[in-house]
C-alpha cells in the first residue's frame, strides 16, 4: 500500500497568530484559505487550521514517557535524523520555546528517537521526531 498524505484540522484561537507561526517560523507553505480557515502543506501533509474562540478554561494534560511530561493532545510529524537537527537548530534560532527541548529518547533501545515538543500559539502541542533507524518506527 501506498503512504498518502494525511489530513488534519486543528482549532486556533488567532487565525493571524497561527498563520504566522505555521508560515514564518515553521515554514510551512500556505494553501487555499478563508476568513476562517487556511491550508498548509506540514512537511507534505494537509493541515488546515480552522478559528475557533479560545475556551475559558483550558485543561492541559500530559503523561509521562522516558522521564518527561508529554502533552496530550499532540501531533507531529517524522523527519530524517539530519533534517531533525537542522530543524531544531532553526526553531531554536527563532526564539521557539520548547515544552520539551531537543533530546534523544530511548538511546540505545529500539526506537531510539529525536524528540521535541512545543507549541503553537493557540497552545496546540506539536512534536517532532527523527528515529536513528526508521526501520524501527514501529519497533516494540
Amino acid at each position: 500500500m501506498k503512504i498518502q498524505p494525511f489530513h488534519l484540522a486543528i482549532p486556533v484561537s488567532d487565525l493571524e497568530d497561527a498563520r504566522k507561526f505555521y508560515r514564518e517560523v515553521l515554514g510551512c507553505g500556505e494553501g487555499r484559505s478563508s476568513d476562517h480557515w487556511v491550508d498548509f502543506n506540514f512537511f507534505g501533509h494537509q493541515l488546515v487550521i480552522h478559528y475557533k474562540p479560545a475556551e475559558e478554561t483550558e485543561k492541559s494534560h500530559s503523561n509521562p514517557v522516558d522521564g518527561k511530561e508529554v502533552p496530550v493532545p499532540h501531533f507531529g510529524v517524522v523527519l530524517e535524523w539530519d533534517v531533525f537537527q537542522e530543524f531544531s537548530k532553526l526553531l531554536k534560532s527563532k526564539g521557539v520555546e520548547f515544552t520539551i527541548e531537543p533530546y534523544i529518547r530511548f538511546e540505545g533501545q529500539p526506537g531510539e528517537q529525536a524528540t521535541m515538543f512545543f507549541k503553537d500559539p493557540s497552545g496546540n502541542a506539536l512534536e517532532f521526531k527523527a528515529f536513528r533507524n526508521m526501520d524501527q518506527l514501529f519497533a516494540q
